[in-house]
């Protein structure tokens, strides 16, 4: 069974409301490509093309002007399509259509007289109305005449009690920087800096303002030159981080400016702007560094500037610095200048692009390189002196990425050097700086012996941010309401070039993030992918899994269904090539994909389909709704979803979804390629599960995570019951791959994790048997067959870190006594033998729950020097039951001396997923929230962690009202971020579906 064969469809003459088209395309024989945009049946033109087999539907009142000419062609498939808000309607016949009726009766002479009438009285009133002096009219009669009166806006006081010229959260556009000249003193000894920024600006409307952003520098000077230079005054409005200049004379269009700051300030304690870190070497001496992040809207922190993406300039950076110290930014260095103060400065090259300020960086350190030259390219990898022999592996990956992205892209990477920085301290995993790019230790640092998995990440995370380099850096978004072209993009060419690059490290996981992303986009407190954002707490808030993995997954989707393997690729090397250096929004994206109309329902509103699928006969039905958990106050939208649905069967010689009464079973979304869920009804799961109890290998492992995730899902939305989810997994003993096992026991653990903290007695007592009973019972073959030495492959490394794991936490005693004596033996070993980097989490795990060994782990987290080690230690050490240091562990990475803060929330997650730890850790939360902000910006992807671990397993009514009542007291400090509505409506949702499936489970149970 090769080819599909293209059947002759017969045309029928009475169309259905929801009408289908049809088009044929040579393609592996098992999978059929269906998609449905909104099409008017009347315009509908039936004409064979050789493309994919598309199933388009229609909604009712979902049309619109931009959609109308969508497509061209279409042929009519055996079966219907239709949203669940028509499903009222008649079905005695699907293709059955009702014409209109072709007359009308006659209105009688009474009726007539009653309308003229009516007319006439209205007509008379309108005219009284508009012949009267012109007036307003209030409860006191006509007292005065109309006025328009223009809008003004209410202008807010500056620091100095002066109107601020400017009440928007945006610039306003009068005014763009050219260039960029900044002079930088850090002093690392007082942890200070002082700075000069000189903005050339080009006026492209009157005006006499000039307003840009300043966040906590002191400002002891300002010029302003336009013709003759002279001292002006600024004003600032700290609420919204922004600084004006009022000229006494207008500026015209056409002319060019000067503005030149002077001021100081001192460097950020926390993980944005200009920030201190260190770190302690071999010698045990503290060394101090400082280095920037300044995503989303930190770049204000170090110099003034337009801190928007789309206020694009070159830059020329000078750096002073001790002899001793090292520094970096995005250009070369092109020379240094010894200055009288003993210092040295170092002046880098002008960049040779325009750069939006959020990718500006620069570091002051005495990190180590290793270089090799990549087509025409430095590249550098740069770490602390002591890890310079772990930074082999990322010079070779990234030199192996830049070369795949420069020919896949058909553009040259334009810098002549690209740096990659290890910093010690740094909250985010990486960020994409154009040309010098700064990751944590733990995603860019591996040892000559790190296993597949460390070595999966570390790649993931290069390949991520090399991404970026052309999506982000070369082609910007314009605002933040469009990150995911920024994300989205950089998260699917991550996965697609480490496919193509490095096969061997067997990226499949990327199905495991989706799901995660489907869950909160399943949420009524999601958000669409491309969204308004209005304020600095939703710009943090967009970087989310919406963003990322969502964004990434509607790309993946859109390569799948689009015809000809290198369509797809086509189409972004046009985009990139027709917007270099500009900023973009999602419909020039679409454009360039030719995909508007197909796409647009995927990023203009939140949540995502839920697609059901009925056989009757011969016929299969399919429906579309949103897909959305919570019913209390929910905004369903209104649109339908264009679904580029593919399927496979038992049958692989079938064109259409006419299926003959042999196909036994219909799996939908093949390989998970879709951003949808599939119910297919009480005997469709039936069959299916059927035929994976069968045969495992019908099919594949991203089909069999997908219907575990699915019938999940679908549980928690009522549509089926718990025992039919059960019944699914009766498959899982005979699983042998880690995306369906990894999926299973997190559904599972979830579900354990929220039994184990109702703190019911009743429930408390049968908890042994679930555990014993039904998770071991269905997993414990396949955890009894896993080993404990060296495992070179990725995927097995993966399906064993996650049974053996879960086998631990269970308690199983062959699990704890191997993992106890794998610790015992690197113990006494005093680092010469190694635990497989895949099993070391399980361990040091199994060793925290004992007194002793806690200590003796809490000891080799203080000495370890690997990054990626030290941090599974960590997690083993939060792990713990024990109150007090449960407690003591929480303040340790609060105040950062032992723990780094930015574990914090690492620390926060593991500590919850413990049923001795979750309360600590939520009163922790709310008696150090300010510290937290402080430390954490609102909305940020640390805090929406910290928020989510603490609530996510709550499910009874007093949980909350207490999460309610905390949140709803912090006011402007953080009650109205989106990820608090999240664990509101998480908590309900757990809640409801504990009160109905909880008798039922302590019956099963």
């Amino acid at each position: 069974c090769r080819r599909f064969t293209n059947r002759k469809l017969k045309k029928l003459t009475n169309l259905p409301r929801n009408m289908i088209e049809n088009s044929m395309f040579e393609e592996e024989p098992d999978v059929v490509d269906l998609t449905f945009p909104a099409l008017d049946p009347d315009e509908v033109v039936y004409e064979p093309r050789s493309s994919r087999l598309l199933v388009r539907g229609l909604g009712e009142n979902d049309m619109d002007e931009d959609d109308e000419d969508c497509e061209s062609s279409a042929r009519l498939l055996g079966m219907s399509f239709m949203n669940r808000s028509s499903a009222h309607r008649s079905s005695s016949f699907p293709y059955t259509r009702q014409a209109p009726p072709r007359s009308c009766s006659r209105p009688s002479a009474r009726t007539t007289v009653v309308c003229v009438l009516f007319l006439v009285i209205v007509a008379s009133m309108t005219m009284v109305l508009y012949f009267l002096p012109g007036c307003t009219f209030t409860k006191a009669g006509c007292r005065k005449t109309n006025k328009t009166t223009p809008f003004e806006p209410v202008y807010p006081l500056s620091t100095n009690g002066k109107l601020f010229p400017w009440a928007q959260f945006r610039l306003p556009r009068s005014v763009r920087p050219v260039n960029y000249d900044l002079t930088l003193n850090p002093d690392l000894n007082n942890m200070t800096f002082t700075g000069r920024t000189v903005i050339t600006m080009s006026v492209l409307h009157n005006t006499k303002i000039i307003v840009l952003h300043s966040a906590h520098l002191n400002i002891t000077k300002a010029t302003f030159k336009v013709g003759l230079e002279g001292d002006v005054t600024v004003l600032e409005y700290q609420t919204r981080q922004q600084i004006a200049v009022q000229l006494s004379e207008e500026m015209k269009a056409g002319q060019s400016c000067v503005l030149t700051l002077d001021y100081s300030a001192s460097l950020s304690h926390t993980y944005d702007g200009f920030y201190n870190s260190s770190y302690i070497d071999k010698e045990g001496n503290k060394r101090v560094l400082a280095a920037t992040q300044f995503e989303p809207l930190s770049a204000r922190k170090a110099f003034p500037c337009f801190d928007e993406p789309a206020f694009k300039a070159t830059f020329l950076i000078k750096i002073s610095r001790k002899s001793n110290y090292t520094t970096l930014s995005n250009m070369p260095q092109v020379k240094s200048t010894p200055l009288p103060n003993g210092l040295v400065q170092d002046e880098f090259e002008k960049t040779s692009v325009n750069m939006s300020t959020y990718l500006v960086a620069f570091i002051v350190a005495d990190f180590t390189p290793i270089s090799k030259n990549v087509s025409e390219t430095l590249v550098s990898v740069y770490s602390v002196p002591e890890k310079k022999e772990h930074t082999d592996y990322a010079l070779d990956t990234a030199s192996k990425l830049l070369e795949f992205y420069n020919s896949f892209f058909e553009i040259n990477y334009p810098l002549k050097k690209l740096d990659l920085v290890a910093i010690p301290d740094f909250l985010a995993g990486a960020m994409e700086n154009w040309g010098l790019i700064t990751f944590r230790e733990t995603t860019l640092l591996v040892g000559n012996q790190s296993s597949p998995l460390e070595k999966q990440l570390v790649a993931s995370v290069i390949a991520h941010e090399l991404a970026h380099q052309w999506f982000g850096n070369l082609v910007t978004m314009s605002w933040w309401n469009d990150l995911w072209l920024n994300e989205g993009f950089a998260t699917y060419m991550q996965y697609m070039s480490l496919q193509t690059v490095f096969p061997t490290l067997d990226i499949v996981s990327s199905n495991i993030l989706r799901f995660r992303a489907l869950d909160k986009d399943a949420l009524n407190s999601s958000h669409a992918v491309s969204t308004e954002v209005n304020n600095p707490e939703q710009v943090e808030e967009m970087f989310d899994s919406v963003s990322y993995e969502k964004g990434a997954s509607i790309l993946m989707m859109l390569n799948t269904w689009l015809p000809g393997k290198q369509q797809f690729r086509k189409g972004i090397i046009q985009y990139l090539k027709q917007f270099s250096g500009l900023n973009t929004d999602t419909d020039d994206l679409w454009n360039s994909l030719t995909q508007v109309c197909m796409m647009r329902s995927w990023t203009s509103q939140k949540g995502f389909p839920l697609v059901t699928v009925s056989r009757q006969g011969g016929q299969v039905t399919l429906t579309q709704e949103h897909f959305l958990l919570t019913s209390d106050k929910a905004t369903y939208t209104s649109s339908l979803w264009n679904i580029p649905v593919t399927y496979v069967t038992d049958n692989c010689s079938l064109g259409t979804l006419e299926l003959p009464e042999s196909v036994k079973w219909l799996k939908l979304n093949y390989r998970n390629t879709g951003f949808y869920i599939v119910h297919y009804g009480d005997e469709g799961w039936a069959a299916l599960k059927d035929a994976l109890s069968s045969n495992v290998q019908v099919l594949t492992q991203e089909d069999r995570a997908s219907l575990i995730h699915n019938i999940f899902a679908l549980s928690r939305l009522g549509r089926v019951s718990f025992y039919q989810v059960l019944n699914l997994l009766k498959y899982m003993s005979n699983e042998t791959e880690s995306c369906p096992v990894t999926e299973a026991l997190l559904q599972l653990n979830v579900i354990y994790r929220l039994l184990d903290k109702r703190q019911e007695d009743s429930l408390v007592a049968r908890m042994k048997p679930f555990k014993l009973h039904y998770i071991l019972y269905r997993f414990g073959s396949l955890m009894d067959n896993q080993t404990w030495g060296e495992e070179e492959s990725v995927s097995k490394q993966e399906l064993r870190s996650a049974l053996l794991g879960s086998a631990c936490s269970l308690n199983q005693e062959n699990c704890i006594q191997q993992a106890k004596a794998l610790f015992k033996h690197y113990d006494e070993s005093n680092g010469t033998s190694r635990i497989p980097g895949d099993l070391q989490q399980v361990v040091f795990t199994v060793a925290a729950q004992s007194n002793e060994d806690w200590l003796t782990l809490l000891h080799m987290y203080q000495t370890v020097t690997y990054d990626a080690e030290k941090r599974k230690m960590l997690r083993g050490l939060a792990s713990t039951q024990d109150a007090r240091r449960i407690v003591w562990i929480l303040k340790a990475g609060l105040r950062g001396d032992i723990i780094q803060t930015q574990e914090l929330p690492l620390v926060i997650s593991t500590v919850c997923n413990g049923f001795a730890g979750y309360l600590f850790a939520w009163d922790f939360i709310q008696e150090n929230w300010d510290r937290l902000i402080e430390k954490f910006p609102i909305g940020s992807y640390a805090i929406q962690t910290i928020i989510k671990s603490a609530t996510s397993q709550f499910s009874t009514q007093a949980h909350l009202d207490r999460v309610q009542g905390f949140f709803s007291s912090l006011k402007e400090r953080g009650s109205q971020m989106r990820s608090v509505q999240e664990a509101l409506e998480t908590i309900r949702l757990n809640q409801r579906w504990m009160d109905k499936n909880l008798p039922t489970l302590q019956k099963w149970l």
